[in-house]
């Protein structure tokens, strides 16, 4: 896909990581910025989103208060900082370029492609006990 995830990794349960976002075939204004996950077994959830031109951000309940999402404009990258880890945030992360964030009250679009154009790679996150 046109986006490009990075990071990940494994962390005892209270730690950190850092994701990254990027493409170098088009610039991030005027998009939505979102990282999704997909727990094993689950289905695919939207977690966060960032408007990187107004710098507005989204986030769902499950991470408020303890991930970050933010953006480089210099370098064209999006940020996703989760602190706090716990099991339940192990998972597959995927980085979505789409036209807009979700609006407050009115939560993700459909799947599969929940209203984005394009995705990255998935990044592996697992957080231990």
């Amino acid at each position: 896909g046109a986006a490009r995830g990075a990071g990940g990794g494994l962390v005892q349960t209270g730690g950190s990581l850092r994701l990254s976002c990027t493409t170098s075939e088009f610039t991030f204004d005027d998009y939505g910025i979102a990282w999704f996950r997909q727990p094993p077994g689950k289905g695919r959830e939207g977690i966060s989103c960032l408007t990187y031109t107004e710098g507005t951000t989204y986030y769902e309940d499950s991470v408020k208060g303890r991930f970050t999402i933010s953006s480089d404009n210099a370098k064209n990258l999006v940020y996703l900082q989760m602190n706090g880890l716990q099991v339940e945030d192990t998972g597959v992360y995927y980085c979505a370029v789409g036209a807009r964030c979700p609006r407050p009250g009115s939560g993700w679009s459909r799947p599969p492609l929940y209203g984005m154009n394009y995705w990255g790679k998935g990044i592996l996150v697992t957080v231990s006990a």
